[in-house]
């Protein structure tokens, strides 16, 4: 576990070690080793719980967040630094991200070619954000240290917080590029960097392209799979020495546990979130996996949660608003996990993108057979859609299906998604116009494919899904001391799995086709034949109830919240009411938990960074 911040600042080289102390990381749960070291008008700083990775020399200066995992392929035994350096000076930058398979990120100096690099991992497992004054290149792993910088703009990036009060949490990181702060830029994943003489540019060195669907039967096929996914959790096993593994009644978490136990011949340890209020609780569906695959079930109950100072402890780690509720379930099981004296925690983060296993997926499966004719076996699809998915307040028909597409596809562009702009403004109208017009957002859609599934599942990947959630992952794991491994993000199960066709995916109404085949024989069969999904979330209804409810009030009608002029304050009082009575009542509409979530959290968080 590291954390790593430099200064690179050509004009004057003394000033770099001094200004690289302003990015010091603050201590948290733990005790953690600092180092400092510089080159020129170079200065970086590594700061972590293990071996430092770092590498000072004559003329090259580096420092490393993550681990490297295919050590045995690049045949080298040596520490991730030193061995990027080999790799460095025999391939350079650009070509030495291609070669790693890890969860990194990286920042090296070249003194002699006078270049500042970074880089980032395919998925952007490992964060890294950096700034540009008029006199220097500051970067570091989480944006909030970089505004203590001299001649940095602190300001709240507008745009930014309006999407956090008033939009869907999957809109958030629409531009991969920006952060929470104005002058604070992200690298994006799989994206290298360079810094010369003040100017900067930008590499993107892998990404997914259209390629013909994988040659073989699916037997074949799953075999592949299954090879895949037990490597991907075996060498990062070898990065830890005592493991955890979060443990739902899912597919994803459970064939990432499975994996494990297959691999080292060993049951493992297995965490779950429980909850008193049976929503979201999966506890009688973890039940088939317990004698088979684990060493000892913890159980992490939650029922109550002291709402707002779990919140307001969490902003502080995070440095910025957590995006859903779900994130502080996790943030207690982490810290859990750090108590019991575990230093890795595995999960099944990826499975639903790669596997089609979102429910909104089935939409562009159906897109995509409408799209190549298949108009028998589309009808057949949306029986067994309905059949098995159909849900109380989320009905499910044939109309819809055609509402749907016509929505969020576009039939003229072969595979061309449409944003969902239902669920983008569904809150829109509790922001206060004055401070930011959503109406001139407009949502990138990314369309390298010619399938309307494959688009959706890459746009949720690098844009929507999965970056506010590699962001809580890896805030936790710093925040408690461990460090978290993500087996379907290894990019080669990533590259495999976009070249399986929709019907691998779903069939007959039920998805993650070829994962449940590649697990027979390794998952218990009601785990893997299970259709039913509860999906992995938090009961936040129930906390806006109660002190919650009382504290959210006391909060909306301050003179701080209200003054602030980012809500429509009356029409955020008439969101709380409805939330209120759907909950007391038990009325069969959904509720408004998440838009909650999102405006206490983003309350509290300019609480904190305005002083």
């Amino acid at each position: 576990m590291s954390r790593i911040a430099g200064i690179y600042h050509p004009g004057s080289p003394p000033q770099a070690a001094e200004l690289v102390r302003h990015l010091e990381t603050k201590e948290s749960h733990g005790e953690r080793e600092r180092v400092r070291c510089a080159q020129g008008p170079a200065a970086f700083s590594w700061n972590g719980r293990v071996q430092p990775q770092c590498w000072s020399g004559e003329d090259l200066l580096l420092v490393v967040d993550g681990t490297i995992f295919n050590r045995e392929e690049l045949g080298s035994a040596q520490p991730d630094a030193e061995l990027i350096r080999a790799l460095y000076r025999k391939h350079g930058f650009i070509e030495t991200l291609k070669k790693v398979n890890g969860d990194i990120a990286i920042a090296l100096f070249d003194r002699q070619a006078q270049q500042l690099w970074l880089g980032r991992d395919r998925i952007g497992i490992k964060p890294l954000y950096y700034t540009v004054t008029s006199d220097y290149f500051a970067f570091a792993s989480t944006p909030g240290i970089l505004r203590n910088l001299p001649g940095v703009d602190a300001a709240v990036d507008e745009q930014y917080a309006a999407l956090f009060a008033a939009s869907h949490y999957r809109y958030f990181d629409n531009r991969p590029h920006r952060s929470p702060f104005k002058s604070i830029r992200q690298l994006p994943a799989a994206q290298a960097l360079c810094c010369t003489a003040g100017q900067t540019e930008t590499f993107q060195y892998w990404t997914l392209t259209d390629k013909d669907d994988l040659p073989g039967a699916a037997d074949a096929l799953a075999e592949q799979y299954r090879a895949l996914l037990q490597d991907a959790v075996a060498i990062r096993l070898q990065a830890v020495a005592r493991p955890a593994f979060t443990l739902s009644g899912g597919m994803d978490s459970s064939s990432v546990l499975a994996s494990a136990v297959k691999t080292t011949g060993r049951k493992q340890h297995a965490v779950s979130t429980v909850y008193t209020d049976k929503t979201f609780d999966e506890s009688e569906d973890i039940q088939s996996m317990l004698a088979t695959h684990v060493e000892q079930w913890h159980p992490v109950h939650i029922a109550s949660p002291d709402l707002f100072d779990t919140v307001a402890e969490m902003i502080t780690v995070h440095e910025e608003p957590v995006a859903t509720a779900t994130w502080l379930s996790h943030y207690l099981l982490s810290r859990y996990v750090k108590a019991s004296g575990f230093d890795g925690l595995f999960g099944g983060l990826g499975g639903d993108e790669l596997n089609a296993g979102e429910y909104e997926y089935f939409f562009y499966h159906f897109a995509d057979m409408k799209h190549q004719g298949q108009d028998r076996q589309l009808e057949n699809e949306i029986e067994k859609w309905i059949l098995y998915h159909d849900h109380p307040i989320h009905r499910k028909s044939a109309a819809l299906v055609t509402t749907t597409l016509a929505q969020v596809t576009d039939p003229s562009k072969p595979g061309c998604c449409r944003p969902d702009r239902q669920r983008f403004q569904r809150y829109a109208h509790t922001l206060n116009q004055e401070y930011f017009d959503l109406d001139t957002f407009r949502i990138a859609m990314d369309h390298p494919f010619g399938s309307y599934l494959r688009n959706r599942t890459y746009q949720d990947i690098f844009r929507e899904t999965a970056p506010c959630c590699l962001r809580a992952e890896d805030r936790h794991a710093e925040a408690f001391g461990h460090e978290h491994f993500l087996p379907f993000f290894d990019y080669r199960l990533v590259e495999f799995m976009f070249r399986i066709p929709g019907h691998m995916k779903i069939k007959d109404g039920v998805t993650k086709i070829l994962l449940r085949q590649a697990m027979q024989g390794i998952l218990p069969e009601e785990t893997r034949t299970r259709i039913k999904k509860t999906g992995w979330n938090a009961p936040a209804h129930i906390w806006f109830t109660g002190p919650g409810l009382a504290q959210l009030k006391d909060l909306v009608h301050s003179r701080v919240f209200r003054e602030r002029g980012i809500y429509d304050f009356q029409a955020v009082c008439d969101i709380i009411a409805d939330h209120e009575q759907i909950v007391r009542n038990g009325l069969p509409r959904e509720n408004h938990m998440m838009f909650l979530w999102q405006l206490v959290n983003l309350e509290l968080w300019l609480q904190q960074v305005s002083g």
